[in-house]
């Protein structure tokens, strides 16, 4: 692609705007659907991008997108795909990992608008769902009566029904509660012949005679082939349709990977959910050592045993700002969660446990919060694995093959001497209590095209047949998709696998549904997406150096794990936009799709100035969220940053940019008249004007300009303490001056001699965001440089404002070149604090009493992504305040959630968790904001005002010394 290649100086010259539209098979297809009565088909360059791979490796692009509002809707969709002779694959939140969930024809979306729970029967302990029912919306409704859905993956927060009962989904605690299959009591089809059969286990189905006898006739393959171990999910279950089974065709369909009926609903079973659940954490030497012990376990009735390796510990730990909770010494891990009536009873357990484990050192955890921070090491492993110890990309593909439990140390350690064969890094983790194994591998796709394919097959033919030969299954629970239908001869006979064409003939004789899955698969090695994608290391204005300088390594960081398409929940901000709006498109992993299809040939996305590239990067707050939060370390901002600049350099940019985006050089020129200025911008006509010109809401008020900023009322104070550099930002110096003489005030309490540097050390924080990254370079080289001699003397930087100190700490080295500054910009870095960081760390400091003070706190997503809010947060509870932690973003996000065109998705944003916590919190709260956006977006949309950390400790300073008088 050459106009995105660039010609090594940045600009790539005039590009085509216009996607290629649909062609004209394409286009009688999308008619045929909407005549049919489907509202929601699209076929545009977009979406076609968008759905174009799922959680695997493979990149398949539709002829269009299907998201039906109605389960009949689903069934017009498959007859015009049947009269067409065109391929129909079904698709649920897309996190399939085999790719299970891409196809050449027609996708199915469920997940928009098929997301009903119809009825929760606690007497029965069963429920009706859609397909496209999320899991964990399933356990929120099943919760009052004390019940859950079982099987519950990694993904559960994203994952839906209709995708589970696809793949058999098993998840950590298959162990307790089962897989998928053994928790589906009905199911409402249509095959792909057609025929619409509502199945239920236990009762005779009309209509299936010719399946009955074909199985009949099979009894001794089925017997002896399939249904060996709990987690033989490859292939199809033809062991529920034995007649010692009762010929249950519901389960049987399970884990079919629609390829032979399509999911209009379905009756789950539900369980008791236990009142208490603790977890016992064993250390051992290795993890294939943590596999022997496993089977040992297995008496104490644990719901879970998980296995990891300290590669994928040490991979959390390497993410900016994650806090990792201490485990047990060893560098293998098994975690056992264990349920009980008390805690007592989970006490006990965990003691028999630790007994019976055989560990180097053990630990028993009771405490949830605790729990939840060691689960949570194990629920990102996908993510997290998908970068090798020294950085390099790694792939799914060989996901998740199981064996035996009892034969789970030796394989682990044959596994490991195939990876070390093959000369691949992998980082292995996974379900021990079933013997399932999950590893990400560092084929050399990128690196090595051409040989990335054959080193790929190559491997995965190795690992097949050593998986055959300890009786395993290629697949444990994400089901064989195109990754590993063709490997389905090293595990089954021929005359299994003539059964189960057999069976596709009989459901689906047209193959229409999912072809090349399973029945004729397709090449493991074709359609590789990161093979296919061209290297884009030239003309770019960031360094990417996590990712070899290369911009095609970075956006292909997403493998596609979703979780930015979860519920907004705990201290997350990941992607603020997606849950606003619902659209695939404005999740992190939409957008991270777009820029992969800009980069691969031959698709609908052109280049830099695609409208599908913009529209996808139109809601992206640049709130840095996923950076932290996406376990791969997307950063969508950075990226966004790099779209405008590439579009945009030496073009007309949008209005905004030159007015928010310079926004530190306009409030220079205003504070020659701040007085005059705000008067105009108060007034009806001249706010208008002022909107309309800076491209901000009409609905918006735009902020005042203080009446004197911090440098024209701060006097240099002489102070024999240690120095410190008080950094003030533009926007802390027009706007909020108050808060940079409160941090001097806190700073001189503490012990400390402050000094400010001079008003021309910008962060370059708009133009960056902006995309004006010439610029921004510029003006950061020049305040890394006037900061350098205070960090190489050991002074430190304190940032008052979040968003100007993460610059600092990660912007300046990004954008700054060796020629630059890029050394210096790193000292500088390294030597940036923020005022809790600076307070925490001082020998002998106190901090003033916040007794009786109730904080609800909400994080700058800057200072949250790059700095963490760990500091801060013990230094509250250290003063003795109480303290809530809201994640989420506020919405505004700088000049974001101003413009135009982005008002009711701000607005939406702040209600998910800000708002809320605000009006329920007590009218003596202290709204703890440092973020100047956050306190603006609470100006303007409550009756509440924020605080700065700075003004809060200024504030218990004064309390402190009125109290001391008083005595």
């Amino acid at each position: 692609m050459p106009s995105a290649q660039g010609d090594g100086t940045g600009d790539t010259g005039p590009v085509s705007t216009t996607a290629a539209g649909p062609d004209a098979a394409t286009t009688e297809v999308t008619a045929a659907l909407r005549r049919a009565g489907i509202g929601d088909v699209d076929d545009s360059g977009l979406a076609r991008a968008l759905y174009s791979s799922d959680g695997s490796l493979y990149r398949v692009l539709p002829r269009a997108v299907v998201r039906p509002r109605a389960a009949d809707e689903v069934v017009a969709a498959l007859e015009v795909c049947r009269e067409l002779g065109v391929p129909l694959t079904m698709r649920g939140a897309g996190t399939s990992i085999a790719g299970n969930a891409v196809g050449t024809g027609v996708v199915v979306d469920t997940s928009r608008y098929l997301h009903r729970v119809h009825a929760v029967d606690a007497e029965s302990r069963t429920a009706v769902v859609d397909p496209g029912v999320v899991q964990a919306a399933l356990q929120t409704a099943a919760r009052p009566a004390g019940l859950r859905f079982g099987p519950d993956p990694s993904t559960s927060n994203r994952c839906t029904i209709g995708g589970m009962i696809g793949n058999n989904a098993c998840g950590s605690r298959a162990l307790g509660y089962g897989r998928t299959s053994d928790n589906v009591v009905g199911l409402d089809v249509v095959t792909g012949s057609g025929q619409r059969l509502r199945l239920a286990s236990g009762s005779a189905t009309p209509g299936l005679e010719d399946l009955r006898t074909l199985v009949a006739g099979e009894l001794a393959t089925i017997r002896t082939e399939l249904g060996t171990f709990g987690r033989q999910v490859s292939g199809y279950s033809l062991e529920h349709l034995l007649p010692e089974h009762g010929f249950d065709v519901a389960r049987a369909l399970v884990g079919s990977e629609g390829t032979l009926a399509v999911v209009l609903g379905a009756t789950v079973r539900l369980v008791a959910d236990a009142p208490y659940r603790g977890l016992v954490v064993l250390g051992y030497p290795s993890m294939a050592d943590a596999a022997d012990a496993t089977p040992g376990l297995l008496r104490h009735g644990p719901t879970a045993v998980e296995g990891l390796d300290e590669r994928i510990v040490q991979r959390l730990r390497d993410v900016p700002a994650a806090v990792v909770p201490d485990l047990p010494k060893g560098a293998g891990w098994l975690i056992v969660e264990l349920t009980g009536d008390t805690v007592a009873e989970v006490q006990a357990k965990g003691a028999a446990v630790v007994a019976d484990g055989g560990a180097l050192d053990s630990l028993v955890v009771t405490d949830v919060a605790h729990a939840a921070a060691i689960w949570r090491i194990r629920e990102d492993g996908a993510g997290l694995a998908a970068r090798t110890s020294d950085g390099r990309p790694a792939h799914a593909g060989w996901e998740d093959a199981a064996v035996p439990v009892t034969s789970l140390g030796a394989y682990l350690r044959e596994f490991d001497a195939l990876l070390d064969g093959h000369g691949l890094q992998g980082v292995p983790y996974g379900h021990f209590g079933d013997g399932c194994v999950h590893v990400r591998i560092d084929f050399p796709f990128g690196r090595e095209p051409d040989r990335g394919r054959a080193a790929y097959r190559a491997f995965v033919e190795d690992a097949a047949r050593l998986v055959a030969r300890y009786g395993g299954s290629v697949s444990g629970e994400h089901g064989d998709g195109r990754a590993r239908s063709e490997l389905l001869g090293t595990m089954y006979s021929p005359a299994t696998l003539d059964l189960f064409a057999r069976v596709k003939g009989l459901f689906d004789p047209d193959d229409v549904l999912n072809p090349g899955v399973l029945v004729r698969p397709a090449r493991l090695d074709d359609d590789v997406r990161v093979a296919a994608a061209p290297r884009l290391r030239t003309g770019l204005a960031l360094a990417y150096r996590h990712d070899e300088g290369d911009f095609s390594n970075a956006v292909h960081r997403c493998t596609g794990v979703g979780k930015c398409r979860a519920e907004p929940s705990g201290v997350a901000v990941m992607c603020p936009s997606y849950p606003a709006t619902r659209e695939e498109k404005d999740s992190t992993r939409g957008r991270a799709r777009v820029l992969q299809e800009m980069l691969a040939p031959g698709g609908p996305v052109r280049d830099w100035r695609s409208p599908e590239v913009h529209d996808a990067l139109d809601l992206c707050l640049s709130c840095k969220g996923c950076s932290r939060d996406c376990p791969t370390g997307v950063d969508m901002a950075s990226y966004k940053s790099e779209v405008l600049h590439q579009s945009y350099r030496r073009r007309i940019r949008p209005l905004s940019h030159y007015t928010l985006g310079k926004l530190p050089m306009w409030s220079d020129l205003a504070a020659r008249a701040p007085r005059l200025v705000n008067a105009v911008m108060r007034s009806r006509l001249g706010g208008r004007l002022a909107k309309w010109g800076a491209g901000v809401d009409r609905r918006r008020d735009l902020p005042s300009f203080a009446p004197r900023t911090f440098r024209q009322q701060w006097t240099p104070r002489a102070g024999d303490g240690a120095p410190v550099a008080l950094w003030v930002d533009s926007f802390t110096d027009h706007f909020a001056p108050e808060v940079a003489l409160a941090a001097a005030r806190v700073l001189e309490a503490a012990g400390y001699s402050v000094q400010v540097p001079g008003d021309d050390t910008c962060c370059g924080l708009t133009w960056t965001t902006t995309g004006q990254l010439d610029t921004a370079r510029r003006i950061l080289g020049d305040t890394v440089r006037k900061l350098a001699p205070l960090a190489d003397a050991g002074v430190p930087i304190v940032g008052v404002e979040p968003s100007c100190t993460a610059s600092l700490r990660s912007d300046a080295v990004e954008l700054l070149d060796e020629a630059g500054g890029r050394d210096t910009a790193a000292r500088v870095a390294a030597g940036t604090r923020t005022l809790a960081e600076l307070l925490t760390a001082t020998e002998g400091w106190t901090p003033p009493s916040l007794a009786g003070v109730e904080v609800v706190a909400q994080p700058h997503c800057h200072h949250h992504a790059v700095m963490g809010w760990a500091a801060d947060e013990r230094l509250l509870r250290s003063a003795g305040a109480t303290v809530t932690r809201l994640g989420g973003c506020c919405g505004l996000a700088g000049n974001w959630g101003v413009e135009r065109g982005h008002h009711d998705v701000s607005v939406t944003i702040a209600e998910q968790q800000l708002l809320p916590a605000v009006r329920e919190a007590g009218p003596d709260a202290v709204v703890l904001a440092d973020g100047f956006s956050c306190r603006t977006q609470l100006d303007q949309l409550s009756d509440r005002s924020g605080r700065h950390l700075a003004e809060l400790l200024a504030d218990a300073l004064d309390r402190d010394a009125l109290d001391r008088e008083g005595a």
